[in-house]
């Protein structure tokens, strides 16, 4: 039991997904969470994500069924929970908050509601240096576990539905985007979610005080229950309370918990936060991640550039060199190669998508 919130705290962890954008080094059989990434430990970003959750007073990681039982050799101490079908954040969050309560309420902890705070296991995310806690915006909770705490606070006093909203460096077009609306102690009204916008609309939004969606949030269990239960999720949610999960997530759609919850949601908040992160969803992420050396070139494992400018390099085991070419990321990962602008990284998608068509992915 968390003594500042006189009730549990669980960190949820999305573990489910691929990571279709980091083809080849991310395949069906080998979910970017597993992946390392240039960590010095050589620590998974799935091990990573769970070792910052010491806020919490236990872990839960949500994952699919073909990747349950790898999940020990990265979390050895959490709580695996399958999902019964892979249908996108909603159900998959639907699913776990429901099991979540349901076992505090078993347990008979004083009917004790947990606050859950969800995490993906995909991001990169560094806390601030003591000298710097406020970010350039003048945005504090530079920690991380300190920010999470803040927004499970907010979500056990208020009942709202929390959204954490990265303070941004740069006009991004591939992240969505939070309107903070009216300043409240420590946190604010959430006004609007905004799609991934054109640059010219990131540039926009940065200028107007919005943030990054970062895909993390803190609810109690009764809260994002009942919201659920008037969303597109209600008949999951309905199957769910009857015991009958089979037929809830057969008759669910695939749908993402922003457009089906967070969007929709009456009492819902917004945590500015201004630790240091990433979503490292795509390979020209892995430059802010690693950074790069004077030419601007990003490298991870053995890779060597010649005249060679503003390129991403990843490989496993497998020597790569670059000369006079600018603007690429180069991967080799297994027996596979990937050459794409770096300006159309996102485009790996399309890749996968035609090689899951023929089974090769």
């Amino acid at each position: 039991m968390n003594d500042t919130l006189d009730r549990p705290v669980v960190a949820l962890v999305l573990a489910g997904g691929t990571g279709t954008r980091l083809y080849p080094a991310s395949r069906s059989h080998r979910p970017k969470q597993f992946l390392s990434l240039g960590d010095a430990d050589d620590r998974s970003l799935l091990s990573r994500t769970v070792a910052r959750a010491d806020f919490a007073d236990e872990v839960v990681v949500s994952t699919r069924r073909a990747f349950a039982d790898e999940i020990e050799n990265h979390a050895p101490d959490a709580e695996v929970l399958v999902e019964p079908a892979a249908k996108d954040t909603g159900p998959a969050l639907s699913y776990a908050t429901h099991r979540i309560a349901e076992r505090y309420a078993e347990d008979g902890d004083d009917g004790a509601d947990p606050v859950v705070v969800v995490l993906p296991a995909d991001h990169h995310v560094a806390d601030r240096p003591e000298t710097d806690d406020a970010g350039a915006g003048g945005v504090e909770n530079g920690r991380f576990s300190e920010a999470m705490l803040t927004g499970a606070r907010v979500a056990a006093d208020t009942g709202a539905l929390v959204a954490f909203g990265v303070e941004p460096t740069r006009p991004d077009p591939g992240y969505g985007y939070i309107e903070p609306g009216d300043d409240r102690e420590g946190y604010h009204d959430l006004a609007a979610f905004h799609e991934k916008p054109d640059p010219e609309t990131a540039a926009e939004y940065v200028d107007a005080g919005h943030l990054w969606n970062a895909g993390i949030f803190a609810w109690t269990a009764e809260s994002f229950l009942e919201a659920a239960r008037d969303s597109p999720l209600r008949s999951l949610v309905h199957a769910l309370d009857w015991g009958d999960t089979e037929r809830g997530f057969d008759e669910v759609e695939e749908v993402s918990v922003d457009y089906a919850v967070m969007e929709r949601a009456e009492n819902a908040a917004v945590v500015p936060v201004s630790f240091r992160w990433d979503d490292l969803g795509s390979w020209d992420a892995l430059e802010r991640v690693l950074g790069d050396d004077e030419a601007g070139n990003a490298v991870l494992g053995e890779g060597l550039t010649v005249d060679a400018a503003d390129n991403v390099v990843a490989s496993d085991d497998t020597h790569v060199s670059l000369v006079g070419v600018e603007g690429l990321c180069v991967v080799a990962w297994d027996d596979r190669v990937l050459v794409v602008p770096k300006d159309e990284a996102q485009r790996v998608r399309e890749v996968v998508a035609a090689l899951k068509e023929g089974g090769r992915f």
